[in-house]
């Protein structure tokens, strides 16, 4: 019903920025919760951040809070991540998801319906 492209990742070096798109077709996602999730090789798949319309509110890993920013523009069907201050250990690849009801726990990967095929993002020191 819902793809989801993420773009916008690369290599950067610590202290560096980058901004992560996720375009999505199929479906409109204005009334979708949104989230970006991360997974480094050994690990486990982490929250990010989520955004949602039925609460107007974001919500951040303690990891990234003040770091990253989560928006969105229903006009452009796209969900964007605006990463400052990049450190080392945020080398990962980047995944956006789709919730359709928008009544989940956000944090949760295992509660969203959509995924995207993840980007690369690597931050050197």
């Amino acid at each position: 019903q819902v793809q989801l492209v993420e773009s916008g990742g690369g290599l950067v070096q610590a202290g560096g920025s980058l901004r992560l798109s996720c375009a999505a077709s199929g479906r409109t996602i204005s009334t979708y919760a949104m989230g970006w999730f991360r997974q480094a090789p050994g690990k486990e798949r982490e929250f990010v951040a989520a955004i949602s319309w039925r609460r107007g509110s974001t919500y951040y890993a303690d990891s990234v809070k003040g770091r990253f920013t989560i928006s969105r523009d229903n006009a452009k069907n796209t969900v964007y991540l605006q990463m400052n201050s990049l450190k080392p250990e945020d080398t990962a690849v980047y995944y956006c998801a789709a919730d359709a009801d928008d009544y989940s726990d956000y944090t949760a990967a295992n509660q969203y319906d959509y995924w995207g095929q993840g980007t690369q993002v690597t931050v050197s020191s």
